[in-house]
């Protein structure tokens, strides 16, 4: 999937944080350890460095969504993630993104910490970001 598609997924997908552009897609994906990784209509986006992988975003169209895309796409990130040498992932997911949250709980992430008032939506009060982490059963 090129960054041009990512970018008109991950517009129609994404409300907070804003979203990416497909400048901004490239730019991320010319970085160190940067990869992707792709479902029927979605992506997911992370970088692994020393170990560590860090899912950047993870983006399913909105007419896609409730279907298993999401899990699939998580899934994929975690094979892609473990072949580059990473034994955990971080992510941040915020407060009020409770199907994020339902995705990432069932597949093992747990909670270790918390960026107060992290997101902040065009109108309305600032957005806690939630910090995950998830080992690789080595």
């Amino acid at each position: 999937m090129k960054p041009a598609e990512m970018a008109a997924i991950h517009a129609r997908a994404m409300t907070l944080p804003r979203p990416w552009s497909a400048s901004e897609i490239e730019s991320l994906l010319a970085g160190r350890g940067a990869f992707s990784v792709t479902v029927a209509e979605g992506f997911a986006l992370g970088r692994v460095i020393a170990g560590e992988a860090e899912l950047l975003t993870i983006a399913i169209a909105p007419e896609a969504q409730g279907h298993g895309r999401g899990r699939d796409c998580l899934a994929r990130f975690h094979v892609a993630a473990e072949a580059a040498g990473a034994t955990e992932v971080f992510l941040e997911v915020a407060e009020n993104n409770a199907a994020a949250r339902a995705l990432y709980a069932g597949a093992g992430y747990s909670e270790i910490g918390r960026r107060r008032g992290y997101y902040r939506p065009g109108e309305g009060p600032a957005v806690d970001a939630l910090i995950l982490r998830h080992e690789f059963a080595g």
